[in-house]
């Protein structure tokens, strides 16, 4: 999957340290499907040159605003109004301090003055420079005049100190361009996931789980942010990063057990709409052993099980009506190994929810590819096989519509 097939890209560069990483940028662009065009100003050259993003592009690389190759001699309009959108990364703390006056004195600065396409920025500088008030007035003059920021992030500099003002990862920078093309259908909405597996304690070492990756959950958090959704993501036991992070639209809660993702999830319920995405454990441990139990012998233990708490109930009872709209409008999931559109239709009817989701065929836990069955009031609906970002992007877009 390209998500970025047949974008065209202007990709500038201004000088600093973090310019090492914009050859990379400019790959992954490209891999995503982008035609990268690069333009440097005359201080990035000291970084990187170039003949590299040449290269790596496969296309001219403009450096003076006086170019001659481009028949009308106006690159700073030419090269703009071919573009998709304008990425500049790095962004040094002058060129951001100009562009957020207007100023325009080489052909980077100006022809992101004469564009007519979206402006996004990957500040990258020391942490003093960052923080000095008058790069946050440029800062907020260029987010007030419609220019995205991606960034920055905190961690190491070239100086040796740690702080904010680090340019993002060129995958992180390519992810939030990525999601700056989806459509908006969440903006201003709250969003409240559940994801992955629960882990339900027999003793200190063992336990009951399930085979759940929560690959689909997090597709589905990061699906909502690129659509404009802040995030609650409550996660059980995996290891897969947060989606988006870098954006700041979501915030990750950590659980073990059914008991401690019922929790977290009540204590979030105020939003507007709700995926139940978890493989929630139906039973948990009666009396946890709080010490290792040691094995008998070759007999078994007796182990007796309770019920845990039904998340997706619990919440389906707090639904009130918003506009004409259910609120939390709750979307439930259902793994099934046999009859799946008649189990998973009786479990949302079971639940009182408007929606479920049923995961088709036997090897979607794990894997990267899954198909979907969408079912509500009206009817059932296939989402075709694909990579499960995929397809939490078209499922977002269809509960956008209920609600």
């Amino acid at each position: 999957m390209q998500s970025l097939l047949n974008k065209k890209i202007v990709l500038g560069v201004s000088g600093g340290i973090a310019a090492y990483k914009t050859p990379e940028l400019a790959r992954l662009l490209m891999q995503e499907g982008a035609s990268v065009q690069v333009v440097m100003t005359e201080a990035a050259q000291r970084f990187v040159t170039p003949v590299t993003m040449q290269a790596l592009t496969g296309n001219p690389v403009y450096t003076s605003q006086w170019d001659k190759s481009i028949s009308n001699n106006m690159a700073h309009i030419e090269l703009s109004r071919s573009a998709d959108a304008i990425l500049i990364a790095p962004t040094s703390a002058d060129l951001m301090a100009k562009l957020s006056l207007g100023l325009a004195d080489d052909l980077l600065s100006t022809l992101c003055l004469a564009r007519d396409c979206p402006l996004l920025l990957a500040p990258a500088m020391n942490k003093q420079m960052w923080q000095h008030p008058a790069t946050q007035r440029s800062a907020q003059r260029l987010i007030e005049d419609g220019v995205t920021l991606l960034g920055p992030a905190s961690g190491f500099q070239a100086c040796g100190e740690v702080g904010m003002g680090r340019m993002l990862e060129p995958a992180e920078i390519t992810e939030q361009l990525i999601a700056f093309f989806q459509k908006k259908t969440l903006l201003g909405k709250k969003v409240l996931i559940t994801a992955g597996p629960t882990f339900e304690a027999i003793d200190p070492v063992r336990g009951i789980t399930n085979q759940s990756s929560g690959k689909m959950g997090f597709a589905i958090a990061h699906a909502a942010i690129e659509a404009g959704a802040q995030v609650q993501l409550i996660a059980g036991p995996c290891d897969l990063p947060t989606p988006l992070e870098a954006t700041g639209k979501i915030a990750r809660t950590n659980v073990i057990s059914a008991k401690e993702m019922h929790a977290a999830t009540l204590a979030n319920i105020d939003c507007d709409l709700f995926f139940a995405v978890a493989a929630v454990a139906d039973w948990g441990i009666a009396k946890p052993a709080k010490e290792k139990m040691k094995r008998q012998g070759i007999s078994a233990p007796n182990i007796e099980f309770t019920a845990n708490p039904d998340i997706l109930l619990d919440v389906a009872k707090t639904v009130k009506t918003k506009g004409g709209k259910p609120y939390p409008y709750c979307v439930g999931f259902a793994a099934e190994s046999t009859d799946l559109e008649k189990y998973a239709d009786e479990k949302r009817k079971r639940k009182g929810i408007p929606m479920i989701v049923g995961n088709i065929g036997p090897d979607t836990f794990g894997s990267d590819l899954n198909q979907l069955l969408v079912i509500d009031s009206i009817g059932s609906k296939k989402i075709a096989k694909a990579e499960k970002l995929q397809l939490a992007r078209q499922l977002i877009q269809l509960v956008a519509k209920k609600i």
